[in-house]
C-alpha cells in the first residue's frame, strides 16, 4: 500500500496515443466483446477506442446487394486487402495507419462483469504489438460508466 499512495496520479493516455511497447495508462470505450467456446483455453477479449474515434467503416467495399458474399466468394477480393508478400515476422509489427484500436485480453476468463460495449474503461498494464493491434493481457482496469439501460 505505502507503494501505491506514493504513486504520482499520471494522465491516461488516449489508445491512438500508445507507444509500441511499454507500461502504459489508457482510458476508452469497449467497441466490441469476444466470448470463446467453452471447448477452447478462456480468454476474454475487448477491443477499446478512443471516445472521439470516428464511426467504423465497412471493410468490405462491396457489401451491397449486388457485391455481397457471393461475389467474394467468387474469387474477388475486398478493396482493402494487400496482394504483396509480407516478410515472415511482419504481422506482429504495427500497419502504418493510425493506431485506434487497443485489443485488451483477459486469460482465464470468460466474462467480465461490467465490461460489455459501450462502456468507459480506465486500462493499466503493458502494451505490445500482436498481430498488428496493439494488445494489453490482463490490464488493471476501472469502469468508469455504464450503460444506461442496465
Amino acid at each position: 500500500m505505502a507503494e501505491a499512495a506514493g504513486k504520482k496520479a499520471t494522465a491516461a493516455v488516449p489508445v491512438r496515443d500508445l507507444p509500441d511497447r511499454g507500461r502504459v495508462l489508457c482510458h476508452g470505450f469497449i467497441e466490441s466483446v469476444t466470448y470463446v467456446p467453452a471447448n477452447q483455453v478462456a480468454a476474454f477479449t475487448a477491443i477499446v477506442i478512443d471516445h472521439d474515434a470516428p464511426a467504423p467503416v465497412s471493410r468490405f467495399l462491396g457489401s451491397g446487394a449486388k457485391g455481397g458474399a457471393g461475389a467474394e466468394a467468387a474469387g474477388s477480393l475486398p478493396a482493402t486487402v494487400s496482394t504483396h508478400r509480407v516478410r515472415p515476422g511482419a504481422q506482429r509489427q504495427r500497419p502504418a495507419g493510425p493506431k485506434d484500436r487497443l485489443r485488451v485480453v483477459w486469460l482465464g476468463r470468460r466474462r467480465i462483469p461490467g465490461v460489455d460495449a459501450g462502456t468507459e474503461l480506465r486500462l493499466e498494464g503493458m502494451v505490445t504489438i500482436r498481430d498488428g493491434l496493439p494488445t494489453i493481457f490482463n490490464p488493471r482496469y476501472e469502469i468508469l460508466s455504464r450503460q444506461e439501460e442496465q
